[in-house]
């Protein structure tokens, strides 16, 4: 008998002969199908903003988010990344230099829109200045 294939003394070996045996086997089935559903698929939602979609998928799901369209560079990066399949890794990197970019637009918008971010990023920028300058003279 080969002891490397055979291991009777090693507790749960071969669990997958007997179903009884397996830890999960009482949860191992499909779920039930949901009684009294009124629709096989969810009215399609009013597209007021542009949505991308991958393009092995012919349109857009029913439903899909719409908080954050996309705009500016990052909105254009989006675009070139939409344009790749999914199972491309390109389209998945340029999807995050996208989420990137748009951080970085975002930090512009608050400075150009909010007065108290201006003051608190004009204060940052002296204290960076000074640090430097300090440090410099060492």
């Amino acid at each position: 008998m080969d002891r490397i294939n055979q291991r009777p003394d090693i507790p749960g070996w071969g669990v997958d002969l007997d179903p009884a045996d397996r830890p999960a086997y009482p949860k191992e089935r499909m779920p039930p199908r949901l009684e009294g559903v009124h629709w096989d698929q969810p009215e399609q939602q009013r597209c007021d903003v542009e949505v991308f979609h991958s393009t092995e998928r012919p349109g857009i799901t029913p439903v899909f988010g719409t908080s954050v369209p996309p705009s500016g560079l990052s909105g254009m990066i989006r675009r070139r990344a939409f344009r790749r399949s999914e199972n491309d890794v390109l389209h998945w990197m340029t999807l995050m230099l996208a989420d990137r970019v748009n951080v970085v637009e975002g930090v512009f918008q608050d400075l150009r829109r909010k007065p108290a971010v201006r003051s608190a990023a004009s204060v940052l920028v002296v204290g960076v200045v000074a640090g430097w300058w300090l440090m410099r003279r060492r």
